[in-house]
């Protein structure tokens, strides 16, 4: 297995928990990379969309991850636009696997609807708004993944042992990503 596993996945997909779990029960190193950036920042990702761009935020995001290349026993809760970019995906695929973690619109909704730090959906925390941002990123995501696992209505021990599984044995994503 490689050393770095990069979950990615359209924002609510659970990338945060299942990173979170992977640290304290597989001993991996967990990275969230919305964090270390509002960190570096001095503030929160929808400030930083507000004042700078996301042109910006996104320029941030491939820094980061061309720092993270080469670490050890590590996953990156990477954000939702990150594989959006083609450099972006280069440099995740040469460092680790990419996992897509995916779970129906009205999962994420769920998941969401008392967010605000999701700048892209603040003004439109709806079903079908969230179904065609998912749809537009598919493709992207689907291409960038080396393993895809869906998240609607399991756990985070679930979910973990399936991808440690996968990325072990080899298995490849599906062909098709439900609920998307």
């Amino acid at each position: 297995m490689k050393d770095i596993i990069f979950l990615i996945g359209f924002m609510g997909t659970g990338k945060s928990t299942i990173a979170e779990y992977m640290r304290k029960n597989y001993g991996r190193e967990a990275v969230e990379m919305d964090a270390v950036i509002e960190e570096r920042e001095g503030m929160s990702v929808s400030r930083i969309f507000q004042e700078k761009g996301e042109a910006y935020f996104r320029e941030l995001e491939t820094k980061l991850l061309g720092e993270l290349g080469g670490r050890k026993n590590l996953v990156v809760s990477c954000g939702g636009g990150v594989p959006l970019q083609d450099c972006n995906v280069e440099l995740m695929r040469k460092n680790g696997t990419v996992v897509f973690l995916t779970a129906a619109p009205e999962t994420i909704y769920k998941r969401v609807k008392n967010s605000h730090n999701r700048p892209l959906l603040e003004k439109n925390k709806n079903i079908p708004f969230i179904a065609s941002l998912m749809e537009e990123r598919r493709e992207r995501y689907e291409r960038a993944a080396d393993v895809l696992t869906v998240t609607d209505g399991r756990s985070a021990e679930e979910i973990c042992k399936e991808i440690v599984e996968k990325i072990s044995q080899g298995i490849q994503k599906a062909d098709a990503c439900p609920g998307m």
